[in-house]
């Protein structure tokens, strides 16, 4: 791959790295971590995307240092900005050859250590084709369970958690675990919950998120084991395409303690997932899932990229990315990241 300006990551100083670096303009490593033979333009690359914080070029030099001995190939380096509503807009892109053993958990662990987050990638779905988002909704696009609501409202949480508890140990199957905890919602009367569903707490930066995201053709659905008294009101406020949840039974407004239709489980989010591919032929590379739970892995899994938010340490470790702190804009660093010359998403 050509590229014209080559930096010595040792030689940056205290300087943020946007103030040493032209943004979006591809550096070539000229030190002892570049790749010492040619690499092809046809070559699988991979990235490392560091962001959250502003970087120093000291940082910087820290950061590829740590990763220095997982030996990796390193080609080139870019500095880009993602999106003006980003308190930290510039992100810093590492140019890589494709590893078969992607070190996620090392750099995450060297980018906290610069105050930043980090992520290997492998793929990286592009903002400027339309494309497809999926989501959980609870604790993922919303700061709350609803469940969890509802039953604190009714006074029957601690019942209601010890069932979670047992699904959480492995003694219960998501949609047994389901149909036990609504069971304890019986008798509960709409007027007590509505102010819930009219006023559902957003997670930060979700909704400039979806507004982007649409505005560049992409779809956007919820796949969510919660409930969709809840989620069609989401999909209203967000502007959804689809979502999908579970049904809660109502009679004389009240619910009836009981759940109608399919289970949305781990295996229905990703049906979802491959359905709404199909559905809008979405180009390969195009498909992003995002979630905090264990059962929003399979989704995760099938997606061309699968990123965990405010997720459970067993889903940040298998997820491709994490995001753990700040606003869900953040997604844009991984849909905004510069493509060398000659390499193809």
């Amino acid at each position: 791959m050509p590229m014209q300006n080559i930096i010595d990551v040792d030689q940056f100083d205290v300087r943020p790295v946007e103030n040493q670096l032209t943004l979006s303009k591809w550096y070539e490593f000229g030190n002892a971590q570049s790749a010492k033979v040619g690499v092809s333009t046809e070559a699988k690359s991979q990235y490392i995307v560091l962001f959250g914080a502003s970087v120093k070029g000291t940082s910087l030099t820290q950061f590829i240092e740590m990763l220095s001995s997982e030996h990796l190939t390193f080609i080139g380096l870019c500095a880009f900005k993602a999106h003006d509503d980003l308190p930290v807009g510039v992100a810093i892109e590492v140019h890589l050859q494709q590893v078969d053993a992607l070190p996620k958990a090392i750099v995450r662990q060297a980018a906290q250590t610069v105050g930043c987050q980090g992520a290997i990638l492998p793929r990286l779905p592009q903002l400027l084709k339309p494309g497809l988002l999926v989501m959980d909704m609870d604790s993922t696009a919303i700061e709350i369970e609803c469940i969890d609501e509802i039953a604190r409202l009714a006074d029957v949480y601690d019942e209601v958690a010890s069932v979670t508890a047992e699904a959480m140990a492995g003694k219960l199957a998501f949609s047994d675990s389901l149909y036990k905890r609504v069971a304890k919602l019986k008798g509960i009367e709409l007027s007590l919950i509505s102010p819930l569903k009219e006023d559902l707490p957003l997670m930060a930066g979700i909704k400039a998120l979806c507004e982007i995201l649409k505005s560049h053709d992409w779809r956007l659905a919820i796949a969510s084991g919660g409930f969709t008294w809840f989620a069609e009101a989401l999909q209203v406020r967000l502007g959804l395409d689809h979502v999908f949840a579970n049904t809660l039974e109502i009679e004389e407004q009240k619910l009836t303690g009981r759940v109608i239709g399919e289970v949305v489980d781990a295996d229905k989010k990703a049906q979802v997932l491959e359905s709404l591919r199909s559905r809008y032929d979405i180009s390969a590379g195009q498909t992003l899932a995002i979630g905090d739970g264990a059962n929003d892995l399979v989704m995760m899994a099938a997606a061309d990229l699968g990123v965990a938010v405010h997720g459970k340490p067993k889903v940040v470790e298998r997820a491709d990315a994490a995001i753990c702190d700040g606003s869900l804009l953040q997604l844009l660093y991984f849909l905004t990241v510069p493509m060398p010359d000659g390499i193809k998403s």
